[in-house]
């Protein structure tokens, strides 16, 4: 698709119309998804859509309009749109555009290999992480699916007050959720693997963690309630994080939607624990060059030494409190505004061996999954959820333990860490080390 065509055709019906100001923005991908079961494709989905967006600027609305047609009646309509939708919103001083700056140059974003592996390896790849998982122990009934998903991808924003940036990049991922079985019981485990290279997913690893949550569960019994040492696997603790999230965007902040609100400078986490919103982080997720305005991506430390350093800023919450954007405006595609959100959010990995975090530990718990996280009250933090995991005596892993409820405030509960381990892994875009949390709130029989 070239981009610069059909971005000076946009912009040509643009500068007939009246406006303050515009911006393009053009996305195209090629999307493939392939799900296994029992050893055969269970589904092939290919997909290449294509598309444009734009926002204009005009006495002080902001209107919007996308269309996934290049033809010209379609551009004019889109464009006539969004100038009705600009002339109809309410007037803002913010509603505004960034200007120009250099971007980062980025490496390592696209897999210029990827083109040329053929549907037949891709689904080799597949059916072998199926195989992989169900051989590593003999407990390991089923494989409910073994899936591979790529996406090659490019992106272009233009605007009016001198923006020009494009990127193209890939992502390749790949997962496997299984069950095992023995004397009764069933549990299930999951896993993934995510890369903009297809040769550096590892589907043996994949296979085997999965079946190693699996497995390790079978036999899981009750335990007494207590208030107790608590570790938290990355997993669990990037799920935590996760909720804690819209708490550090401006947007929350001026609402007073976010826990966080008038709060910057206050010590409410542990001393060791570093949070970081990074848009430029080598192999991230969400790394690109520049966010879903045109604004630079950047790393923004938001928490150190324990004290909120500060929060992550679009252009418009930007200009409502008088500072810069930080980057973190995203979009999922043409179809919708530019929004705030995190790009890779992260506590920085720590200092402490995992194995370690349980040593001193008498009796405690390993959390290794929790259910509803998302049902967590991101102003007030409070959560009371289900989970499962592991129960510890003298330091050790002693046996799997279900049915239990966590409950508690996540401040304290990023408060109450003691220790900060070494195995930072990424779920999607947050990311975490695991984490012990010297007292919580676990409910038993």
């Amino acid at each position: 698709m070239d981009f610069d065509l059909h971005a000076a055709r946009i912009e040509k019906l643009l500068k007939a119309r009246a406006l303050d100001g515009y911006e393009i923005m053009l996305g195209a991908s090629r999307n493939l998804s392939i799900e296994v079961r029992e050893q055969k494709v269970d589904t092939f989905k290919c997909s290449e859509p294509v598309g444009v967006g734009i926002r204009v600027l005009k006495d002080g609305g902001m209107g919007f309009s996308f269309s996934t047609s290049m033809d010209d009646k379609d551009l004019e309509r889109m464009v006539a749109n969004a100038v009705t939708g600009a002339e109809f919103q309410t007037k803002d001083a913010c509603n505004c555009l960034p200007g120009p700056a250099a971007y980062p140059q980025l490496s390592g974003l696209a897999d210029e290999k990827l083109a040329g592996v053929g549907e037949e390896e891709k689904i080799s790849r597949v059916i072998e992480l199926e195989r992989l998982t169900l051989a590593e122990d003999p407990r390991m009934k089923k494989v409910r699916k073994s899936s591979y998903g790529e996406s090659r991808y490019e992106v272009l924003i233009r605007n009016s007050r001198g923006v020009e940036g494009n990127y193209s990049g890939t992502s390749v991922s790949c997962s496997v959720s299984a069950v095992a079985e023995e004397d009764g019981d069933s549990q299930m485990g999951w896993d993934f693997g995510f890369s903009n290279y297809f040769d550096k997913i590892d589907v043996a690893v994949i296979a085997k963690n999965a079946a190693a949550k699996a497995s390790g569960m079978l036999g899981a019994r009750a335990m007494a309630t207590m208030k107790c040492p608590v570790i938290l696997d990355n997993y669990v603790a990037a799920e935590v994080l996760e909720v804690l999230a819209s708490s550090f965007l401006a947007e929350n902040v001026q609402k007073g939607k976010s826990i966080l609100a008038g709060r910057k400078g206050a010590r409410l986490f542990a001393q060791d624990m570093i949070i970081v919103d990074d848009g430029l982080l080598a192999g991230g997720m969400a790394t690109t060059p520049f966010d879903g305005e045109g604004v630079p991506g950047q790393r923004t430390v938001l928490v150190e030494d324990g004290a909120v350093q500060g929060f992550l800023y679009n252009s418009y919450c930007a200009c409502k409190d008088g500072v810069a954007s930080t980057g973190n405006a995203v979009r999922g595609g043409v179809k919708g505004l530019p929004r705030m959100g995190v790009t890779n959010f992260f506590i920085e990995n720590g200092v402490t061996p995992t194995a370690d975090l349980a040593k001193g530990v008498e009796t405690g718990v390993l959390l290794t999954s929790v259910m509803g996280m998302h049902t967590a009250n991101p102003v007030s933090g409070d959560f009371s959820v289900g989970a499962a995991g592991y129960f510890i005596e003298n330091g050790m892993v002693a046996y799997p333990v279900k049915g239990i409820v966590i409950s508690g405030n996540i401040l304290d509960l990023f408060h109450d860490v003691s220790g900060v381990g070494n195995d930072l892994r990424f779920f999607g875009g947050v990311g975490s080390p695991s984490l012990r949390i010297e007292g919580l709130d676990v409910s038993g029989k």
